[in-house]
């Protein structure tokens, strides 16, 4: 990832930010923006592996999705749980949650059980020890968001649309973690922000790295990160663990 291309991203992920910067404290809106720069990752992620699986048969995953073949929905399922560690249908990606938006829709209740989706695709899986609560720390009902649902229907949108226009650059294979490079930045800002340094805000990657799931499938190198919110320290921050591909 050349210089230019990573500082863009990170001006990015700062705008997105600070959509929710004046309405929470550093570590309320750590979660949530951490939080859906995760879930959009897996968005993406899984809608271009089912794409990639489903090219013989000349259909996309979403199109599938709609069709009546439940025998090719439960390979697809079964495949990406496999492969991937979790699964997301269609109407609950990311991609689809920002159609939602532009329908002036309340995604709110929609996107709620999107992230609730990933996690309990996940029991009974070897990874659902690492997805499990992954995102209980977002609570889209809090009134940190907004006093009416309006308020807060409007406002995690324009964060959601803000986060639209980043690319984490999963189309194209690459040895930089821009993901894990984007995690650092962002945590570094929030820790700034908060009046601490780094390292009294989140565990040093070498002391709290989990272990990251690496899938081979063909050529294709597939990692899996997992973030583990774990208990806060003293300075009363929660420290976010970030994984790097290894």
């Amino acid at each position: 990832m050349s210089e230019e291309l990573q500082q863009r991203l990170r001006a990015q992920l700062w705008t997105v930010a600070n959509t929710l910067r004046g309405n929470m404290s550093p570590s309320d809106f750590m979660y949530f923006t951490l939080g859906f720069i995760f879930y959009k990752y897996l968005s993406e992620k899984i809608e271009l592996y089912a794409n990639s699986e489903l090219e013989n048969d000349n259909v996309t995953f979403k199109a599938a999705w709609k069709g009546d073949d439940e025998e090719l929905k439960a390979d697809l399922k079964e495949v990406c749980l496999n492969e991937l560690g979790y699964f997301l249908e269609p109407e609950f990606l990311f991609s689809t949650i920002i159609d939602s938006i532009n329908r002036k829709e309340n995604i709110l209740p929609q996107l709620e059980r999107s992230l609730k989706k990933i996690e309990d695709s996940t029991i009974g899986q070897d990874s659902s020890e690492d997805f499990g609560g992954l995102f209980s720390d977002i609570d889209l009902a809090s009134p940190k968001l907004g006093k009416t649902t309006d308020d807060k229907n409007a406002l995690i949108s324009s964060v959601l649309i803000a986060l639209d226009g980043i690319d984490f650059g999963l189309h194209e294979a690459t040895d930089i973690d821009i993901l894990g490079d984007a995690y650092e930045y962002m945590i570094s800002q929030f820790a700034a922000g908060a009046g601490k340094k780094a390292g009294e805000f989140y565990t040093p990657q070498e002391v709290s790295q989990i272990l990251a799931e690496i899938v081979t499938t063909g050529k294709a190198r597939f990692v899996m990160f997992t973030i583990r919110l774990v208990a806060p320290v003293p300075c009363c921050f929660v420290q976010p663990a970030v994984v790097r591909p290894i």
